[in-house]
């Protein structure tokens, strides 16, 4: 179950609710130096599943390149990892026939799996974190990967909207 909670990431629907997203970043990093990148792997907080791995390193390489940015081997100006977990939530949900009528009245409840991805980005000569972004979702498991996959790019470039940062915003 906790390897189809972890694809359910991959499924940040477009029904249903949007994605949570939050970003930071080191307002002293000149955004516009860098050029290359480069993945560096953590091994906490990683994808069990090689292909849940690939699937998430390509969809932020995607938005990388499109800012710009090009991706080496190695020694590239920025280092980038990603995280991800899920938390598990009760939900409760009641109904009943009227506010005094205690008989009647049912409560269900149900787990809801919260799916979180972030990407962090370093800079190697600093040693320092320049770009911190993440992606929470209820999860949606679909059964398509194709979907799955269309649903972990529209969640990518939802984030990296704001990368580079604007100079005064947040």
């Amino acid at each position: 179950m906790k390897l189809k909670a972890l694809t359910g990431f991959l499924c940040l629907a477009a029904l249903g609710l949007a994605q949570d997203i939050q970003f930071d970043y080191d307002r002293s990093a000149n955004f516009s130096s860098y050029k290359t990148y480069t993945w560096v792997d953590l091994k906490a907080g990683r994808a069990t599943n090689q292909l849940m791995d690939q699937n998430i390193k390509r969809s932020v390489d995607e938005q990388l390149v499109a800012k710009g940015l090009q991706r080496v081997e190695s020694g590239g100006d920025l280092q980038v990892a990603y995280q991800m977990g899920i938390n598990h939530e009760k939900q409760f949900d009641g109904w009943g026939m009227g506010p005094r009528v205690l008989g009647n009245a049912r409560v269900t409840s149900s787990t809801i799996d919260i799916g979180k991805l972030a990407v962090d980005i370093y800079d190697p000569g600093k040693k320092q974190l320049v770009w911190h972004g993440a992606a929470e979702k209820t999860l949606d498991i679909k059964k398509d990967p194709d979907q799955n996959y269309q649903n972990l790019e529209k969640a990518m470039a939802k984030l990296f909207r704001n990368y580079p940062p604007q100079s005064g915003k947040k």
